[in-house]
This record gives structure tokens, C-alpha cells and sequence, in this order.
């Protein structure tokens, strides 16, 4: 291609913008990542951390299919921990503390080295739309920059304004700028927009801290990893620490609740249900007498510390009281202030589930911008973007996934079918199917998928198919295993376990289903075959839960019925009699790609889905006689 010309255009170096563009270039397709600052690639603005419940599963799923978060998340972290160990592998969550600057610092190598990947610095301010299809960006000189796909992942810098007290000024996270031209574009051409608000906490200085008044949080030790490619665990041992509120932190607030931006209307965006402000979560939870506050170290060669769960748009000097209030803050030194941020995004049901624009074709968007929170979300959308805008220019059809496939589906579908009224965040109980949607399966469910879109290479596939084939002949092994009522060993492991006696022979797949038993008991009785750990656990895993997940699977068999009775695109949902005025009226809006989506919209009743099945079939019935005759 000429210079300045390419297939895919990525606006936005953040986490999103890093995975589209990526993934669009391994697919082989000429790429531009346009930001506006090259040195803020992969910024971590707010807690320098990756991870956590539902969180943790995507960047599974974006490592299993390919991407690099993962990668980059193992080689930075400074500690690590496996949350909710104490309940089952559904909900269990991998959580890293990272060091924020040399996560950028790997990106930013990441992204440069990239073969058919060029980084450029710079401010996109519109698009060049003909006849309905993109075709390139201007950025603030007017230089065009010529594309037939165009991903947006802008995050929180689309008209950005922070906020401190009663001090507002245009800015984008982090004090970097912010842009504006390209939001007052967007709605000019009548894209359907919204205003949220987040926020994040004050940095305070380590040397100023006492600790002896806080609660160590230390990581795990063993060998846990995002990314299934990961071999090297070796880690430095650094803490966090909880402490908490108290009444005296409680009252001030309460005095000072005037001066919340918040609260004094100052605010205009919708803020985040999930990730509140310290003032609203005491005056929401008035019965409440502390709230946790964790203190993260944000990296390795700072004594910056992240104050967790101390959110606020309070003035800078009421912030200072506010900490000082806290045990082990004392004596506490800010260096830098909290503050809230607000920004435009779109409306993410006016995107396909491969996130292209519904009315545009080539424009894709991803991340913060259809109203999500959190880098791991932002992610996941950014791979599937630059995937489907890849996919586009190579003239081969979307690559989605539905909700029964991965938390990366479960997220699109709720944004694309659903739309957010306030910034969506990802949990475990928003997937019907989390029993099987698990971060321990996520190469077993997803890496096939990544190898046939070619963003798996030959050696993770290798690695994926060894793995396999491991757990296969392991679980093959225990099932032709006898085990006897008179084996001794077995008996006296039985009583030490509390588990009843044998009645019968039985397998030692049989054995194993047993609540008392685990795997390792297993490899003593049976002789241990030296597998790796992820082999052992999900062997115990399969073979445990196996009455569920057969469960789960003939649920996911019902669900696919629904998904693959697709809907066309140029229906028109005005004209069917029977369906309710509202469900016309959102159908029509949205143009859903099959029944299961159609079923998901707000609004649309069973009985709406069937009047819309009825006409389906008598379409087809209509169009059967018509070929007949046509004979």
C-alpha cells in the first residue's frame, strides 16, 4: 500500500486500541495505531492492577484467542493472587498487582516491533465516510490517512473534563489531553451518544505510610499465570495492605457532602454503580460503620501507592483530612490529587455483534467508548474489533462468539442487546453458563478459534493440543481403573476422609466424584503420572462436575437453536401484526441478527418472539411455493 494508506485504522493506544491493532496486523493487514500520545501506550490511569472475579476469565479468553494482555500482564506483575479459592472454579479469579510503567514499556515494544503494525502520534478529529462506508481519518493537521476499516477506542478521552471540588477543566485521565474535535464530530453526523462519568483515587506517598497500623496482603506462591503460555513464575514478593473508614472519615464526609461534585450537580455523567465514590458509599450505605480501603503499590521504582476504594471528587485540601482519617494515613504526603472524569461515549446497541456500526461499514468501536469500565473489558471488545475489522478488508465474514461460548460474547451481547444506561461492568452472574465459562477451561474453549483465524501460532497450538491429549488419556486411565471394597489402602483412606465404605466396585472416576476425595488422593493410591498442574486440575475438575456440565450443555443445546435462526437484516418489524407496540418499536431500532438476541432485548416478550417465529415460518412456507411454481 501507498504511504498513509492501510486497511485498518486504529484510533486509541489504551487497552482496547492495543488488541485491535494488534490482532488486525497478525491477521496480516496493513494497520495504523493513530494516539495522541505515544508514551501513554497501555496507561494504566487508574489501579494498577489486572484481573479479579469475571475479569480475570477475559484476559484468559483474550490470551486463549491470541491477544497480549496476558503476556504483558505475567512479564510486569510484581504479585499475584487467586481470589475466591475457597469457592468453586466458576467464580474462582486470577487478580495481578502490576508495575504500571513497565506494563507500558512492554506494549510500547510490543506494538512497535509488530510486523504490518505502524504507530503514529497524533489527534484523529473525523472520519471520511462515502455512500455509507468508511474510507479513511483526518487527523488535526488534515493529513488523511486512508483505511477501509476504522476502530475507535478512544476510553475516556472523548471530550474528557476532570473534576476536583468545584475546578473543572478539559482534560483527558491522568492529566493528558483530551479529545475534542472527534466527539463534536460524532454527534454532528447523528451518532446516538451518552455522558459517563468515572473516577479514580488520590497517590499517596509510601514514605509516609505506617503500615504496623494495616493488614498485610501478601501474593500467592506456585505456579499461577494469565496467559497458558506462561512457564517462569519467579515474582518479587510485594504487599498490599487493607485497612478501613471510620466513623471520624464517615462524618467529615457527611459535613462536606456540599462540596462533592457529585452532589452539587457539578456532574452531569452517569457514574458507575459498581465502582462508587468514597461519599456515595457512605451516604448509600448509612448503616455501614467502614469500608475497606486496600493501599497498592504502583510499581517498582516509585513509592507511588494507590489508595483503593477512596474514590472522590472532593477539593484537594478536604481530600488530605479525608486520608488522614484512615488508620495507617496518619501522617500521609498526597502526590497526587483524586479527581472525577467525565466523557462522551456511544450507544452501544447501534453496533453489530462483531461491534461494526449498523449504518456505517467499515467503523468499529470498542472499549470504554460503548460505555464499559475496566481495562479487561476494553480489551476483550479491542480483539474482537480489530479481528472483524481485519476480517472485513480481507472480504471474510465476522468472527463473533454467543454468550454460551465466552464472558468476551456475554459481555458484546449485553452491550449490543441490552445498551448500558451507566458504565457496564463484566460479573461471573451475568453468564448463564459460568459452570462451564471458567478461566481454568478457557484455551479448551477458545485457543481452536484463535488457530482458525491464524492469531494462534504453531507452538501455542501445539502446546493446546498436548494439553489435551494429556487430560484425555488421564481421564481415560481413571475410568479403566477397578477399584475393590477389599483394596486396603483405599479403605483406610475412606475412613480418614470420613467418606462411606465401598459397597461395590468401582472406578476410579467414581471414586474421585466422592466430595472427600481429591486428586492428589488419587495420585497416592493409583501412582502419580507427573503431569502438569493445569493437567491434574482440570482432570478433577471434568470429573466432578461432570453431572453439571452435562446439564449446562444440553441448556447451551436449547440456547444455540435460538442463535443459529437467524433474522434478516433488511426486516421490516413495523409491518408484523401481533407484536406488541414497544417490541416493534426496539426491534426495529436495533435489527437483532437472530432470535436468541431478539429474545434479549428489553421490551421484546416471550409472546413477541413468538408472533415473530409465526411470521418467520410462513415466510419460509411462502417462499417454498413461490420456488415451486417458479419450477
Amino acid at each position: 500500500m501507498q504511504e498513509n494508506e492501510y486497511g485498518v485504522i486504529v484510533i486509541g493506544g489504551g487497552h482496547a486500541g492495543i488488541e485491535a491493532s494488534l490482532a488486525a496486523a497478525r491477521l496480516g493487514v496493513p494497520t495504523l495505531l493513530l494516539t495522541l500520545n505515544m508514551d501513554a501506550i497501555g496507561l494504566m490511569p487508574c489501579n494498577p492492577a489486572i484481573g479479579g472475579p469475571a475479569k480475570g476469565l477475559v484476559v484468559r479468553e483474550i490470551d486463549a484467542l491470541g491477544g497480549q494482555m496476558a503476556l504483558a500482564a505475567d512479564a510486569t506483575q510484581i504479585q499475584i493472587r487467586m481470589l475466591n479459592v475457597g469457592k468453586g472454579p466458576a467464580v474462582q479469579a486470577l487478580r495481578a498487582q502490576i508495575d504500571k510503567r513497565h506494563y507500558q514499556r512492554t506494549m510500547m515494544s510490543v506494538v512497535q516491533n509488530e510486523p504490518y503494525l505502524d504507530v503514529k502520534q497524533g489527534e484523529a478529529c473525523s472520519l471520511l465516510i462515502e455512500n455509507g462506508q468508511i474510507k479513511g481519518v483526518y487527523n488535526q493537521i488534515d493529513t488523511l490517512y486512508r483505511a477501509q476499516a476504522v476502530v475507535i477506542t478512544t476510553g475516556t478521552y472523548l471530550n474528557g473534563r476532570i473534576i476536583i471540588g468545584d475546578h473543572i477543566f478539559s482534560s483527558g485521565p491522568s492529566g493528558l489531553p483530551n479529545s475534542v474535535p472527534l466527539g463534536h464530530y460524532l454527534r454532528e453526523i447523528g451518532l446516538p451518544m451518552a455522558r459517563f462519568k468515572t473516577g479514580t483515587p488520590a497517590r499517596v506517598d509510601k514514605r509516609s505510610l505506617d503500615f504496623s497500623k494495616m493488614q498485610e496482603q501478601p501474593g500467592d506462591i506456585g505456579e499461577l499465570a494469565f496467559s497458558f503460555l506462561t512457564t517462569e513464575y519467579k515474582r518479587p514478593k510485594i504487599s498490599c495492605y487493607l485497612t478501613y473508614t471510620n466513623e471520624k472519615t464517615h462524618q467529615l464526609i457527611r459535613d462536606n457532602i456540599h462540596l462533592a461534585p457529585m452532589y452539587s450537580g457539578i456532574i452531569e455523567g452517569v457514574g458507575a454503580r459498581y465502582c462508587p465514590s468514597i461519599e456515595d458509599k457512605v451516604m448509600r450505605f448509612r448503616d455501614r460503620d467502614k469500608h475497606q480501603i486496600f493501599i497498592e503499590p504502583e510499581g517498582l521504582g516509585t513509592t507511588e501507592y494507590y489508595v483503593q476504594g477512596l474514590s472522590t471528587g472532593f477539593p484537594e485540601e478536604l481530600q488530605m483530612q479525608i486520608l488522614k482519617t484512615v488508620p495507617g494515613l496518619e501522617q500521609v504526603k498526597m502526590m497526587r490529587p483524586a479527581y472525577a472524569i467525565e466523557y462522551d461515549c456511544l450507544d452501544p446497541t447501534q453496533l453489530q455483534l462483531s461491534l461494526q456500526h449498523k449504518e456505517i461499514k467499515g467503523l468499529f468501536a470498542a472499549g470504554q467508548i460503548n460505555g464499559t469500565s475496566g481495562y479487561e473489558e476494553a480489551a476483550g471488545q479491542g480483539l474482537l474489533a480489530g479481528i472483524n475489522a481485519a476480517l472485513l478488508v480481507l472480504n471474510k465474514e465476522p468472527f463473533t462468539m454467543t454468550r454460551s461460548e465466552s464472558y468476551i460474547g456475554v459481555m458484546i451481547d449485553d452491550l449490543v442487546t441490552k445498551g448500558v444506561s451507566e458504565p457496564y461492568r463484566l460479573f461471573t452472574s451475568l453468564s448463564e453458563y459460568r459452570l462451564l465459562l471458567r478461566q481454568d477451561n478457557a484455551d479448551l474453549r477458545l485457543t481452536e478459534k484463535g488457530y482458525a483465524l491464524g492469531l494462534v501460532k504453531e507452538d501455542r497450538y501445539a502446546a493446546y493440543l498436548a494439553k489435551k491429549e494429556a487430560i484425555e488419556k488421564e481421564l481415560a486411565r481413571l475410568k479403566e481403573y477397578r477399584v475393590s471394597p477389599h483394596m486396603e489402602k483405599v479403605s483406610s483412606l475412606l475412613q480418614e476422609r470420613g467418606s462411606n465404605p465401598l459397597q461395590k466396585g468401582i472406578n476410579a472416576q467414581e471414586l474421585l466424584l466422592r466430595p472427600q476425595i481429591s486428586y492428589a488422593d488419587i495420585k497416592t493410591l493409583f501412582g502419580d503420572q507427573h503431569l502438569p498442574l493445569s493437567v491434574e486440575q482440570q482432570v478433577e475438575i471434568q470429573i466432578k462436575y461432570a453431572g453439571y456440565i452435562k446439564k449446562q450443555l444440553a441448556e447451551i443445546e436449547r440456547f444455540d437453536k435460538k442463535e443459529k435462526k437467524k433474522l434478516p437484516a433488511d426486516l421490516d418489524y413495523l409491518a408484523i401484526k401481533g407484536l406488541s407496540v414497544e417490541a416493534r418499536q426496539k426491534l426495529q431500532k436495533q435489527k437483532p441478527a437472530n432470535i436468541g438476541q431478539a429474545s434479549r432485548i428489553t421490551g421484546v416478550s416471550p409472546a413477541d418472539i413468538s408472533v415473530l417465529l409465526i411470521y418467520l415460518e410462513q415466510k419460509r412456507r411462502i417462499g417454498l411455493e413461490e420456488e415451486k411454481k417458479s419450477e
